[in-house]
């Protein structure tokens, strides 16, 4: 059976996150995770009893931009729904339940410390120095595991808002995304290319881990962009799509990908859909090492960019392959070739979705106040 998204239409997840940060604020620099972290001096007191929090699905690498460029598309992700329980130890976290996409079977951990929203949750508690009441908290994935669309981020994201905002907000983006940071080291690598734009929106550029430092990346509001993702029935886990990368690499491919990598940064700013696709379809470096895992890959690259997409290449790890266009229309179209072009090239079956750039991030869409 392929693959089917639940659609969440931009209407329906309302931002009632008054301190969330804007997420074309300016560059955000803090220290990282492997470093101290801080503790507020004071315990906050729950603002509210209850709320729902959503994340976004993420595009990591964007080609050339291997851990260092991301952005977040809108429609897809994750929930959390967190609560202030008396049953639960003061200063503990319990997940109750798991749900929807990828959550048969026993690939998710109920266990807080082996959940990717437990542990950004648990990150998130310590800073704030939470110590007299309990949460309890379910997940509703919307994201399939190993898809390339930044599944654990988008857990880690909506965990790490929610605990924050069930207590005022009091944390910073930057102590969100060092929270989410934790959860991806211990998933799938230090790399903040998903969990930063999962929680901030828009496009991110990572222009340092030590000290992390986080620039937004402004696309026009006035400019349409479509992303086409097809996800096949193939699971791509990240760690194993890491292995295969070179150990070494030339000086040549290392200027090309650093003039594509500008190019891409460039394009975001301007809306340049034409430069950004070209760019995005030539990564030289890390697209080679992966395709060959992925079957029909290839096929469906070369077809997508037949179809007139703009630009086409695998979404983070994969197997996810994602196309740019600026027509929704146009982008079905591109969409069901690429479909057909995993089944014919790659024996799989897939699914395609069409979605904009999610420009708001982690947010809660419903809360219960504290009495």
């Amino acid at each position: 059976m392929a693959i089917c998204f639940k659609q969440y239409p931009p209407s329906n997840l309302p931002n009632l996150n008054p301190h969330r940060p804007n997420p074309f604020s300016p560059t955000i620099r803090c220290c990282t995770s492997r470093h101290p972290i801080k503790t507020l001096v004071s315990e906050p007191e729950p603002v509210f009893t209850s709320l729902k929090s959503f994340a976004p699905a993420t595009v990591a690498n964007l080609g050339p931009g291997f851990d260092f460029l991301g952005c977040a598309v809108d429609g897809v992700g994750d929930y959390v729904s967190l609560r202030i329980d008396p049953t639960v130890d003061p200063g503990s976290i319990t997940i109750s339940s798991i749900t929807g996409v990828g959550s048969s079977g026993k690939k998710l951990s109920c266990n807080p410390l082996w959940n990717c929203a437990g542990i950004a949750a648990i990150a998130v508690m310590r800073m704030l120095g939470i110590r007299s009441v309990g949460l309890s908290m379910s997940l509703e994935k919307g994201l399939p595991l190993g898809s390339g669309l930044g599944s654990s981020a988008a857990s880690a994201a909506a965990a790490a808002v929610a605990v924050n905002e069930i207590f005022g907000g009091k944390l910073s983006v930057s102590d969100l995304v060092l929270a989410g940071l934790e959860s991806e080291a211990k998933v799938s690598g230090y790399h903040a290319d998903n969990i930063a734009p999962a929680i901030m929106g828009g496009f991110v550029l990572i222009r340092s881990y030590h000290p992390l430092d986080i620039i937004p990346l402004k696309f026009p509001i006035g400019k349409e962009l479509f992303f086409v993702l097809v996800s096949p029935e193939f699971e791509a886990p990240t760690k194993k799509m890491r292995e295969v990368l070179p150990k070494e690499i030339k000086r040549e491919d290392h200027v090309s990908n650093s003039s594509q990598a500008a190019a891409l940064v460039a394009a975001v700013l301007e809306g340049d859909l034409k430069l950004l696709g070209s760019a995005l379809s030539s990564d030289g470096i890390v697209e080679p090492s992966r395709l060959p895992l992925i079957p029909g890959m290839a096929g469906v690259k070369r077809v997508a960019l037949e179809a007139g997409a703009f630009g086409c290449t695998i979404s983070g790890a994969g197997p996810t392959a994602v196309a740019v266009t600026d027509n929704a229309d146009k982008g079905k179209e591109i969409g069901d070739c690429m479909v057909e072009a995993f089944l014919k090239e790659g024996n799989l079956r897939a699914s395609a979705t069409i979605q904009r750039l999610d420009r708001v991030g982690a947010r809660i869409i419903s809360t219960s106040a504290a009495s």
